[in-house]
């Protein structure tokens, strides 16, 4: 890894170097905290966490080939290279900025409230059309798993796509500090992170602070039919590019058809040029993706062709609107993550489906004090949308099922207190030849309820 010698690594985390001097110009292969994974001449990131102390496993990763390890702590009798700092997750953050900056490729940085995964997923298909592009894989957006995207990074890589997830003030400066992105993109400012950011003045504060450590002569992509992002004139000079459904904005989208569940056809507009282009993943919230996609696209020079080509070749990813046809069913699996805004973005996409759509929905997080309401809001819209049944699953969903009834009393609605309950019933609730549709936050583990559904 470029420039990442022993001697650099320990000078770059403020580290103590403890073993042979005739080894500091040795260079890392590769850098990982998990210690499975260990490479001959590794780096090891030791994590002290709620229940493992990764500590434990540096005698056995040092044995393995690892060239070196870092540690919190000084290690009596050791026999191999370590490097003692204060902190692994501030070290490994602090290599990763280092780093970062040896390669010296562009960063498109993403953030938003949501769609920042499928956005980046556009964004990399896009980009992929000229340039060898890394992007963050999973939900390695955070202060952890960040760095470990950035280490995936080689010198034949050509531009970097990183997602930025967070949930509190400062975060986002941490991630930006390393990421220092050339082009920043901000898919919306919806309701995720109230408990800890306030309302959505303090979800705009919060994602905003990408801009601090960006590239002063980099760019700006906003959603400008956000009516917070819309506020953003410019940040030190730079002035934002503009995407939206509004012939006003810089890059925009008319002409839209639903294709069903294949995806939804658009004309996008791009400056003087404009193409039409099938977005392969259903939903108008893809068509926003796309113009995000279109606007870094001619930020670096990508051709018309290109750009409708890296759209139309997306692939779609487990838990991420993915579509899975079984015998009996088209599971529609997007149960990866869930807030109101999406909520409501995938029910409507879900009347789009072939024989009676069925929605399986279940607790959101981290909504704040106003949890019941915004349950309550996707209920209302559950029974408005015109879909055929809703199972709302879990404590909070209780409020969604109540509200469903009341929205409309003909609308069938089931309601399940957990996902053991739904899982032991599910061969009752749904029939052969449904679209359903299985939405709720990460910790509801509803990839299980996909599973059952698979295996029917």
């Amino acid at each position: 890894m470029k420039n990442l010698t022993i001697k650099n690594l320990t000078e770059v985390c403020s580290g103590t170097y403890h073993g042979p001097e005739n080894m500091m110009d040795r260079e890392v292969s590769s850098i990982t905290t998990d210690s499975r994974k260990i490479e001959k001449d590794s780096l090891f990131v030791p994590i002290v966490g709620e229940r493992v102390d990764a500590h434990r496993f540096i005698p056995d990763v040092m044995s393995k080939g690892a060239l070196v390890t870092l540690s919190e702590r000084e290690l009596e009798n050791a026999d191999f290279p370590y490097i003692q700092v204060g902190s692994s997750l501030q070290a490994v953050k602090d290599i990763a900025e280092f780093y970062l900056k040896q390669l010296q490729i562009p960063v498109v940085g993403i953030t938003g409230s949501v769609g920042k995964t499928s956005t980046k997923e556009v964004i990399a298909s896009v980009l992929k059309e000229k340039y060898r592009t890394l992007k963050t894989q999973g939900n390695f957006n955070n202060e952890l798993g960040l760095p470990l995207t950035v280490f995936r990074l080689r010198d034949e890589d050509q531009i970097a796509v990183l997602e930025m997830g967070i949930s509190d003030f400062g975060e986002m400066t941490r991630l930006t500090k390393i990421a220092r992105p050339d082009t920043c993109v901000i898919t919306n400012i919806g309701t995720c992170h109230l408990e800890n950011l306030g309302d959505r003045d303090g979800v705009l504060k919060a994602k905003t602070e990408i801009f601090k450590f960006m590239n002063p002569k980099g760019h700006i992509v906003l959603n400008g039919d956000d009516d917070k992002l819309a506020t953003v004139s410019e940040y030190n000079g730079v002035k934002p590019v503009f995407f939206g459904l509004n012939a006003e904005r810089d890059v925009y989208a008319d002409q839209i058809e639903s294709k069903g569940l294949k995806g939804v056809a658009c004309r996008i507009h791009l400056g003087e040029d404009a193409f039409d282009v099938l977005v392969p993943t259903p939903g108008i919230h893809m068509v926003y993706n796309a113009l995000a996609a279109a606007a870094v696209g001619r930020i670096y020079g990508l051709s018309i062709e290109e750009i409708k080509r890296g759209i139309e070749s997306l692939e779609t990813i487990r838990g991420r609107f993915k579509m899975i046809e079984t015998d009996k069913f088209l599971v529609v699996d997007d149960c990866y993550n869930a807030n109101p805004m999406s909520m409501k973005a995938s029910l409507d996409v879900l009347h789009d489906g072939e024989g009676r759509r069925v929605a399986i929905l279940g607790d959101m997080g981290e909504l704040g004090e106003n949890e019941i309401a915004l349950h309550e809001e996707v209920g209302t819209h559950a029974a408005q949308c015109g879909i055929d049944v809703c199972i709302c699953v879990g404590a909070l969903s209780v409020h969604m099922a109540e509200a469903a009834r009341k929205a409309d009393q003909e609308f069938k609605v089931i309601y399940e207190e957990s996902r053991e309950s739904l899982l032991e019933h599910l061969g009752d609730l749904v029939q052969e030849g449904d679209t359903i549709l299985v939405k709720a936050s990460h910790f509801m583990q509803f990839e299980e309820v996909v599973k059952a559904l698979e295996e029917m």
